[in-house]
């Protein structure tokens, strides 16, 4: 056998891969790209009605919003749940000993649950009897805290108010109730659900009535009188039910209070799944979206699904999609239904990182490929963050021999060489996915006017130099939320840069704009805990 073309046949196959997941990435690509997504967007909100969702959400937080909510977060892979207490405005003296502002959100009893995949699969009933369980367990939590006293009443009375996000499609009339669309990310549940009845039936177990049967009517032990509080849980009365994009959204608009050259634009998630919300004037939404809202309101926040079926298009125009992407669709929970998400989302990464790694290995006659390898779903996108992007060539060669060892073979198969590959791929599809992402959100920016394309940036911005001198320019700040965005190394950095260079690039209208994405810590859980405390604005 001749090794030495076996080699080079191997570099030529290597270079090939990394040039289909990566050969469109310049500015030129991008900035067509950008434009197609914002024509896409901008016809599937005047035409669709499973794309541009309105939600009830049609005024921002004032920042002025006070009191205590509980909030859960239901996510494609963990559940949280917390109380979120919101402050109000903080008088500008209020600031410590280094002169930093007092927070306006304080957090307590916070808790995080995986959501097992059995829960995904199983009959809706049971999901929401385990999230019922799961708020039950933070309200004892936070009742065992309270100190003993001769009172039977806990602080929080008989009724909590509930904000919740929920991070898949619903249909939303009202703040308070949502009607669940289609799940994705995994769970077999079907829609047409009420998501409120299905979550108050679920946690509604825990409440017990009050009763005096077995009292002495002398009076009780104070350390009795806890114990009778924690037996009876309050009910929860559901304030705000959102999607987590707008919990993001929401969370920094009222955490950052908006200047005259700052506003919050947008809000991304890029987790397990990715999603992006935007206020849009009403006119440029399908009719029967506009049915719900009231005559006088003109700009509603939008729940994009900017992964659904269609918003593709420019990817399969511009022949951006791969034979992996189309591989990794046809075999997924939901073929052909989220297209985009499967090409930039925590859940995925790791499924095109392996179809790309076997396919250039299966190449070589000589190789014995890991048979747990060839298992679906067999690398997670978090061991390519936490070990391949990061730790030493030695430890990522030790952990790639523990987890996928060849069964028998004549030769080492995690080779120097091999190591490098699945570094190399798995560079490759995060640069891509970042790179995709700051595209989708250049265009929905376009599509709804905050920024300009229309090709004629370059040339200005080279003339004057530096265009961003303080004071002159308004900050888009893209709220953004989601593991991948925050945890994969580059992740961010690559697709801020790429904001930059677009937003330059597209129009010299542009000049007095930066796109600027920040971080929305806990965003779904502040987030529901924000709107919740915005219902009489919003109701």
């Amino acid at each position: 056998m001749d090794t030495s073309h076996s080699s080079k046949q191997q570099e030529k196959d290597v270079a090939a891969a990394l040039s289909a997941l990566t050969g469109f990435i310049d500015p030129c690509t991008l900035l067509d790209l950008a434009r197609r997504f914002s024509e896409t967007y901008r016809e599937l909100a005047k035409t669709s009605i499973e794309h541009f969702l309105v939600t009830p959400v049609t005024a921002l937080p004032s920042g002025k919003e006070k009191g205590r909510f509980l909030s859960i977060d239901v996510g494609g892979t963990n559940l949280r749940a917390g109380f979120v207490e919101l402050l109000g405005e903080i008088e500008s003296g209020a600031q410590d000993a280094q002169q930093k502002p007092c927070p306006k959100i304080k957090r307590s009893h916070d808790r995080n649950w995986p959501i097992e995949d059995h829960l995904k699969m199983d009959q809706a009933e049971d999901l929401f009897s385990w999230i019922g369980d799961c708020i039950a367990e933070v309200i004892k939590e936070a009742l065992s805290e309270e100190p003993i006293s001769e009172s039977t009443e806990s602080s929080f009375g008989e009724e909590l108010l509930l904000g919740i996000t929920f991070s898949f499609p619903m249909a939303q009339t009202r703040l308070s109730e949502a009607t669940l669309l289609p799940m994705g990310k995994g769970f077999a549940i079907t829609s047409d659900l009420n998501l409120g009845k299905m979550l108050l039936a679920g946690y509604a177990r825990h409440i017990v009535e009050p009763t005096t049967n077995g009292e002495n009517g002398h009076g009780e032990a104070n350390q009795s009188n806890k114990k009778r509080r924690l037996s009876r849980l309050p009910r929860i009365h559901i304030a705000a039910i959102t999607n987590d994009t707008v919990a993001t959204f929401a969370s920094l608009a009222y955490a950052v209070k908006a200047a005259p050259n700052s506003r919050v634009a947008m809000g991304l998630i890029v987790g397990t799944g990715t999603n992006a919300t935007v206020p849009m004037k009403i006119g440029d939404l399908h009719p029967s979206k506009r049915e719900a809202l009231a005559e006088n309101v003109e700009t509603v926040v939008i729940n994009t699904e900017w992964t659904i079926r269609g918003t593709d298009k420019p990817l399969v125009d511009l022949k951006i999609k791969t034979s992996w992407d189309a591989e990794l669709d046809s075999n997924s929970d939901a073929p052909g239904f989220q297209p985009f998400e499967y090409m930039t989302a925590g859940r995925y990464l790791g499924e095109i990182v392996r179809l790309v790694f076997v396919d250039i290995v299966a190449k070589d006659s000589g190789a014995h490929l890991p048979p747990s390898l060839s298992t679906k779903n067999a690398i997670p996108t978090r061991f390519l963050s936490e070990v391949v992007a990061r730790a030493s060539d030695e430890i990522v060669t030790q952990e790639l021999e523990k987890r996928y060892a060849p069964i028998s073979s004549p030769t080492a198969f995690w080779t120097p060489a091999r190591v490098n590959l699945i570094r190399d791929v798995a560079y490759a599809v995060q640069q891509r996915s970042s790179a995709l992402i700051a595209a989708a959100c250049v265009g929905l920016l376009d599509c709804v006017h905050d920024i300009c394309i229309d090709g004629s940036g370059d040339s200005e911005s080279k003339q004057n130099g530096d265009v961003h001198k303080k004071g002159e320019v308004e900050d888009l700040v893209i709220a953004y939320a989601g593991g991948t965005i925050s945890q994969y190394p580059e992740w961010l950095e690559t697709c801020q840069r790429w904001v930059d260079t677009l937003v330059t690039k597209a129009s010299s209208a542009n000049i007095s704009k930066r796109v600027v994405l920040k971080e929305a810590l806990d965003g779904g859980i502040i987030g529901a805990g924000v709107l919740a405390g915005m219902t009489d604005d919003i109701a």
